[in-house]
């Protein structure tokens, strides 16, 4: 006996070694051993294996038409014998609609656009032909007479899977059974014949893609209905061939999208799946329980499944740490905490909570608390969020690179990222002092925020969770957040003159540091080696791999192994670098304030529930919401819960609580953001509410404003940004050597490169203490100075606000100035110039 598997089913089978053919128990399929020339017997043998073309066919409708037979079957006779003699023979159908073209990677010599016109056509014509089609299609799957072990032995697949007749409820049952083989003739085939299809695949156009994914998605939801989540045992769908068929086949179809990136992971996600025993799924997968799961196709689950799966598995060795330290206690016949308890002060937050997490490496699984030294206050969550906050705007706060608390003043170690202001994202900085350990750190910050279910408002690229995940970045991602590097890459690929004696570049890369560029070269010898037309491509990928790879490496690694000492498990693995993004920043998706609004819960300091229809001011409030402009949606959610984006699975699973303080009064509306919590007084109208709002929204944020932080109670306190000022001159000296001094000079009535003179330097030079008066002063009215006929007529009062929104874009915000610079579009350096110019004296 030999034991072989189907190649419709693949199933493990055993038949006799001395037989040429044997019919499949589990499929239905007989499998030919040698391949064998199967005839229909019902059709003159001169139409058996003539290959069908586009022409031919379009020329049979033709005389079918043209027939003078008043019988509709006896007329169109012939191209039924037609179609009998193509489609169900493998010889005949996999050699038809041939482009002529040799098989390659880029080319499955199909062509499609004549099995596509065919098919169009077919629609058109009397429905009995489009019965005997999937017939004869049936009886080719049932019998392909053929092993299956070249890449030209598969064409006639890529022709039925065209067949738009699929998607037609009239034929339903004729096609289901057409499907399940075809997807199980696919899923069969070996690895290389694999490789070939994902290329053809990834050829298609985002149409026809889309289809043969929804195709996929919805037999499988169709054969999933068939069962109910058992939860003592393994659901019986692990045991179905065509389940198994089919998410292969979307298997080869997500690996082709990844070539190109055509769809949204959602594209893949199957909703039906969600709806079995997925934790009973995991175990089995993990345990190697069951031969066939769906956590091992992980881009069918959806992110709320993936979540649910991932908080499953936390739970699950959060409570054997637990139960470890329960049974560690009595033995040891001492306290052991069953939580990760971290007590840190407010002003060495970095320094407190590296110690502590190097201290207690292998209690990192275990559910985290937080307790701020000085403070009373228990973390049911509020101060564990808190922690998050202030951890991460200390680490990676690309604005001021300080923070500050309690006005106490604590330098950053914004060293350790660098910030790239075009795109808004912050990458590891390769001349960063800081140890390993503050990497490590980082990383272990991202992983117990994904454990613990908390959004931190951070900036890196994808890049760097497809590095954490070992998936390999290339120039598309250095792209997104270094896109006019790669500008200069592509234009340095695509010029067409002498690349050596126009670009003089040799084989080095390059960083800024200190006011420094420092050189290393890309391979040995590289400074040696000039950049030509022959080998731009060679130096391309390597500064790109330097920038990703090389050049970091002595951060990363720290840092990947901090987030996996947390976040490694089996789980982790079911999420692409996109969803898990997703987990730690949150969705940048539109904010739905109507599902947000459904969710929200209600208190005040007199009861614990209030009526919201009774409440005239919550009323205003979601009016308000719903009516802003996207960007300040985003402001007012950021204001409440400390990150303007949303949970990953949407609107409806962010926690969001309004309180009612009590009646009207002038304070400002206040914000936990612990506890995504916003709480407002009644006020009397709809303006006030309004005006109220967007005050203390604008007041959290930005330069000459404030910046809000919680104390230990979850209080929002507002701190004014003078005390932080003298900490950034250093930057702004070099912005306005570099910038300003081109027209402008600090000192009063001194020499400067242009007659016009703004309100600028005036402005700044005596702000320090405003002893001039300066503030409240309208433009153009310091004597002494010169101004141009725009600032004399432009009836601004000079302010911290108006100065930050002039130095921004000052032609915008005085028209008609002859001030030719266009601004400072950075916030940190309109923040760094200002400060400067302020303690320069």
């Amino acid at each position: 006996m030999i034991i072989g598997r189907c190649i419709c089913c693949d199933s493990n089978l055993q038949y006799p070694n001395n037989i040429f053919c044997f019919r499949c128990t589990i499929c239905g399929s007989i499998n030919d051993i040698r391949p064998v020339l199967i005839q229909s017997s019902v059709i003159p043998p001169k139409y058996n294996f003539i290959p069908l073309s586009l022409s031919n066919f379009e020329n049979i409708v033709t005389i079918c038409k043209n027939n003078d037979q008043t019988d509709v079957k006896t007329a169109w006779k012939l191209l039924e014998d037609v179609l009998i003699a193509t489609f169900s023979s493998w010889k005949t159908l996999n050699t038809s609609f041939s482009n002529g073209i040799n098989i390659s990677l880029t080319d499955s010599s199909v062509d499609l656009f004549q099995v596509r016109t065919f098919y169009d056509v077919m629609s058109t014509l009397p429905s009995h032909l489009i019965e005997v089609l999937l017939k004869s299609i049936n009886i080719l799957l049932k019998r392909i007479g053929q092993p299956l072990k070249k890449p030209s032995d598969v064409l006639f697949l890529l022709i039925i899977l065209e067949n738009p007749f699929f998607f037609l409820y009239t034929y339903k049952n004729e096609c289901n059974d057409i499907i399940k083989r075809t997807f199980g003739y696919i899923s069969s085939l070996s690895n290389d014949i694999h490789h070939y299809i994902v290329n053809w695949f990834s050829n298609y156009n985002t149409d026809i893609l889309c289809k043969k994914i929804q195709l996929c998605n919805s037999f499988i939801s169709k054969r999933l209905s068939k069962y109910t989540r058992e939860h003592d045992n393994q659901s019986k769908y692990t045991t179905d061939w065509g389940i198994k068929a089919a998410t292969k086949m979307m298997a080869l179809l997500f690996a082709s999208n990844n070539k190109k990136s055509t769809f949204l992971l959602s594209e893949f996600y199957n909703t039906m799946v969600d709806y079995i025993d997925l934790i009973t799924d995991f175990d089995a997968w993990e345990r190697k329980l069951s031969k066939f799961s769906f956590c091992q196709y992980p881009f069918l689950l959806s992110m709320g499944a993936k979540i649910n799966i991932m908080e499953y598995d936390a739970k699950r060795q959060m409570e054997v740490k637990a139960r470890e330290a329960f049974f560690s206690s009595i033995f040891q016949k001492r306290h052991i905490t069953p939580h990760l308890v971290l007590r840190v002060r407010r002003e060495c937050i970095i320094e407190d909570s590296l110690r502590q997490i190097s201290n207690n490496e292998m209690d990192l699984k275990k559910s985290l608390r937080i307790e701020f030294v000085g403070e009373d206050g228990v973390d049911i969550g509020g101060l564990r969020k808190e922690w998050f906050l202030l951890l991460c705007r200390e680490v990676f706060d690309p604005l001021y690179g300080i923070i500050l608390y309690n006005k106490n003043i604590i330098v950053n170690i914004l060293g350790m990222f660098v910030w790239n202001e075009e795109t808004n994202y912050c990458w590891f900085n390769p001349a960063s002092f800081e140890s390993s350990d503050q990497y490590f750190l980082v990383g272990v910050v991202l992983g117990l925020a994904i454990y613990n279910s908390t959004i931190l408002d951070i900036h890196l690229p994808l890049a760097c969770y497809k590095k954490l995940l070992d998936i390999p970045c290339g120039l598309d991602d250095l792209k997104v957040f270094r896109p006019s590097l790669v500008k200069g890459f592509q234009h340095l690929l695509t010029f067409e003159g002498n690349v050596e004696d126009t670009f003089c570049r040799d084989f080095v890369g390059e960083y800024e540091a200190f006011g420094n560029v420092y050189r290393l070269p890309l391979c040995k010898n590289g400074e040696k080696i000039a950049v030509t037309n022959l080998n731009r491509e060679e130096y391309v990928k390597r500064y790109t791999s330097f920038i990703l790879n090389t050049s970091i490496s002595k951060q990363f690694e720290p840092f990947k192994r901090g987030f996996y000492h947390v976040c490694g498990g089996n789980a982790l693995s079911l999420f692409r670098p996109e969803e898990i993004e997703l987990l730690i920043r949150g969705s940048p998706e539109s904010l739905d304030v109507d599902q947000l609004r459904s969710v929200t819960v209600y208190d005040s300091l007199n009861s614990l529930e209030i009526n919201p229809e009774e409440e005239s001011v919550i009323e205003w409030f979601w009016s308000i919401f719903k009516e802003m402009k996207p960007i300040l949606q985003r402001k007012l959610l950021a204001f409440v819960t400390g990150s303007d984006r949303i949970p990953a699975t949407g609107a409806a699973n962010l926690s969001f609580k309004i309180s009612i303080l009590g009646n009207d009064c002038d304070r400002y509306p206040i914000a936990h953001t612990c506890f995504n919590q916003l709480c407002l007084y009644r006020y009397k109208t709809h303006q006030k509410l309004y005006k109220f709002l967007i005050t203390a929204i604008s007041d959290s944020e930005g330069f000459g404003k404030t910046m809000g932080f919680s104390t230990g109670d979850g209080q929002l306190i507002f701190f004014d940004f003078k005390f932080i000022l003298n900490f950034v001159a250093e930057k702004g000296a070099k912005l306005f050597k570099t910038r300003c001094a081109q027209c402008h000079t600090l000192e009063k009535g001194g020499p400067h490169k242009v007659k016009i003179f703004s309100d600028l330097c005036f402005y700044v030079f005596f702000n320090l203490s405003n002893s001039h008066g300066i503030f409240g002063r309208k433009t153009g009215q310091a004597e002494g100075y010169q101004y141009s006929e725009a600032n004399k007529s432009k009836a601004i009062t000079w302010s911290e606000e108006t100065l930050y929104e002039y130095l921004e874009n000052p032609k915008k915000y005085i028209p008609g100035t002859k001030m030719v610079f266009p601004g400072f579009k950075k916030p940190s350096d309109r923040n760094d110039i200002i400060t400067y110019c302020k303690t320069c004296l």
